[in-house]
């Protein structure tokens, strides 16, 4: 009985270490995403909309690949409202471009 345990303990660790690397890569979900963009632009403009793509897709910035979530915010300020787009990170959420439409 503890042979068992021992060897079933000794194959968890093992597929553990094996897919870590797998588990790491995944990306955050879309929504996740645009709470840390909201938080991140919150910080200098009064959000009053938002919107973000469920499908990542590949950009390129800086001659380096990205695998980002593409959207949207509007802010509103005492001179009208003005929109942003934004390049979301797949695997951290992070502001990789925004840029006034």
């Amino acid at each position: 009985m503890v042979k068992r345990f021992i060897a079933g303990l000794g194959i968890g660790l093992a597929a553990g270490y094996l897919l870590s690397p797998t588990i790491r890569s995944e990306k955050i979900a879309p929504e996740k995403a645009l709470k840390e963009i909201k938080k991140t632009v919150s910080r200098t403009y009064a959000i009053s909309g938002s919107w973000i793509h469920m499908i990542p897709e590949t950009v390129e910035l800086n001659q380096i690949s990205y695998n980002v979530y593409r959207g949207g915010l509007s802010t509103t300020n005492e001179e009208g409202t003005t929109q942003f787009e934004f390049l979301a990170d797949t695997k951290t959420g992070a502001l990789l471009d925004l840029k006034a439409t």
